[in-house]
């Protein structure tokens, strides 16, 4: 279920001071920049038309053909008798490995492999290869790719699974829970909410916008800069007035979610709890689907399954909207602070090339395997966008 309007970089201008006509959306989405459709161009020449000189059944549409595989460096190779003997050698060792690994593959992800290997050397390897994509893509949820390495001689499989988050900002609002705890007649509610955001901000380490390592901390920052440098004009007052609500309430609100009691009561709060209207039962519901993610999971967090800067290039890494970035709280998701600083993220977003995304890769070399899986992930992002959408929806 998509639980927010969704808007692509590109769409809106980086104006500092731009009057919102209209509400700035709940959640915005990146627009990934590799994701340009390309386009195939054709011989622009016409092709001589050929028939059939007698006519023939439509019999062969029933067939199925097998993949094409292409000619390599190793078949010229195999014309010289004198690497030929190494060769075939080389070739039975790497289609050894080939089958071993494959073995442990289709075992772990429980999959039902085609015979192939009579087919023989290199066919075999291409058949079999094409037919576990398909059985990955079509079974394993998460599956991004397979890859066959050679490494010191070995030649084995790895396996990438990684939890597509959407392009989505997942910013959660603070001012939005500090008006709904003004009203008496919503003290469960706010008890389960403080509940639920304590658990994103202990145990899930999302960031909080006025943390001073904290991403958004710095671009409310860098709005604030611009305001108080240029001129004034009548949407100034309404900026800065926002500004100072965003760090008081923020400040205040951080000290409520930061007290652990809210984690210790979190079955309490739910065991008690009787809903008085639709809105009530919305939040009991999703309060009691983070409760079970935070039972099942005490000590995941939104960063475990990234990969680790040393496994990035150096240079990538100013090219990467790292998780940090488009995970965090925020003061408010309406109102023309937000429109601002919804356009100022995604201007510098448009700059990057890729998003940091939850990732497992697993190495089926004949060791032992890790059981990691994207679980976690896939539970709690959906999560986090209706908690969003359900605020902002009141």
């Amino acid at each position: 279920m998509k639980y927010a309007t969704k808007n692509y970089i590109g769409k809106n201008k980086n104006t500092r001071k731009t009057k919102a006509k209209t509400t700035a959306p709940t959640v915005g989405r990146i627009c990934r920049l590799d994701e340009t459709g390309q386009k195939c161009f054709g011989d622009s020449e016409r092709k001589t038309k050929i028939s059939s000189y007698k006519p023939t059944t439509n019999g062969f549409l029933k067939c199925t053909f097998l993949p094409k595989l292409k000619e390599n460096d190793v078949h010229k190779l195999m014309t010289n008798e004198q690497n030929f003997t190494q060769i075939q050698r080389k070739n039975a060792k790497m289609e050894n490995d080939f089958y071993m690994s494959l073995s442990q593959l289709t075992e772990h992800y429980r999959l039902n492999p085609m015979t192939s290997r009579h087919f023989g050397y290199p066919y075999n390897m291409a058949l079999a290869l094409d037919d576990v994509q398909k059985q990955l893509k079509n079974k394993v949820r998460d599956w991004e790719e397979i890859r066959l390495i050679e490494e010191k001689g070995i030649t084995y499989f790895t396996s990438e699974e990684r939890y597509n988050t959407g392009a989505i900002l997942y910013y959660i609002p603070i001012v939005r829970l500090y008006r709904l705890s003004k009203n008496p007649k919503r003290k469960q509610t706010v008890q389960l909410l403080q509940s639920i955001y304590s658990y994103l901000y202990h145990v899930a380490k999302v960031p909080y916008y006025r943390k001073q390592d904290s991403y958004l901390f710095w671009m409310y920052k860098m709005v604030e800069e611009w305001l108080t440098s240029d001129d004034e004009n009548e949407e100034t007052p309404f900026y800065l007035s926002e500004i100072k609500l965003a760090e008081h309430i923020g400040d205040f609100m951080e000290q409520k979610i930061y007290n652990h009691h809210n984690l210790t009561l979190f079955k309490k709060h739910l065991k008690n709890f009787k809903a008085k209207d639709l809105f009530d039962n919305d939040c009991f519901m999703l309060a009691r689907k983070i409760f079970s993610l935070y039972e099942q999971y005490p000590n995941s967090t939104i960063y475990q399954n990234l990969l680790s800067n040393i496994e990035t290039e150096d240079f990538e890494n100013d090219t990467i909207v790292s998780m940090d970035k488009y995970v965090s709280f925020c003061a408010e998701t309406k109102g023309l602070l937000f429109q601002t600083l919804f356009e100022t993220v995604n201007s510098e977003f448009q700059e990057c090339a890729t998003m940091q995304e939850p990732v497992v890769i697993k190495k089926f070399d004949g060791s032992n395997l890790t059981y990691n899986n994207l679980d976690f992930e896939t539970r709690l992002f959906p999560l986090i966008e209706e908690l969003i959408y359900t605020l902002n929806n009141f």
